[in-house]
């Protein structure tokens, strides 16, 4: 009887390791299926030097070189201060669309961040990256044109 359970056992184990380079396979196919593919137009925006609490908005375009329905799950700035909105619907084969990234330019000094975009395209996970200097807000308010008066100067008086 003990000798019947150790074939069966034997049987099973020969069995089970006949079928994993099939079942290797299969879970190879699984993966390849998915032929999305994301290609930005640039993946570096350098918005050069820009003034403190400014439009620190850009726009990533972005079009779908595969041959599926590409679908974003995700996108993660670096830190707080670097916010993405994406399109939640799929984009398919041909079309493009934009991811808008908006930095806080509230924060004066030299910056680069980075946006992680995660989705179904053959690179699961791609990085996009925006850099640039903001000026403090002293710098701004220097750079501001001054209002023109009416060309008289305060102490005229025109009530005669």
């Amino acid at each position: 009887m003990n000798l019947l359970k150790y074939e069966k056992n034997l049987l099973i184990l020969y069995l089970l390791r006949c079928s994993r380079p099939f079942l290797a396979h299969a879970q190879d196919a699984k993966t390849a299926t998915s032929t999305a593919e994301i290609t930005f137009e640039k993946e570096l925006y350098d918005y050069g030097t820009i003034d403190y609490a400014s439009d620190g908005s850009y726009a990533f375009k972005f079009t779908n070189t595969g041959k599926d329905p590409l679908v974003i799950t995700n996108a993660t700035g670096s830190c707080g201060c670097t916010v993405p909105k994406w399109p939640k619907e799929p984009i398919l084969k041909g079309q493009s669309a934009y991811i808008n990234v908006t930095y806080d330019t509230k924060r004066p000094g030299p910056f680069t961040k980075t946006v992680t975009i995660n989705s179904n395209a053959k690179s699961a996970s791609k990085v996009i990256t925006i850099k640039g200097v903001v000026r403090s807000q002293e710098q701004t308010d220097d750079q501001m044109p001054l209002k023109k008066d009416n060309g008289l100067s305060p102490l005229e008086n025109h009530s005669k």
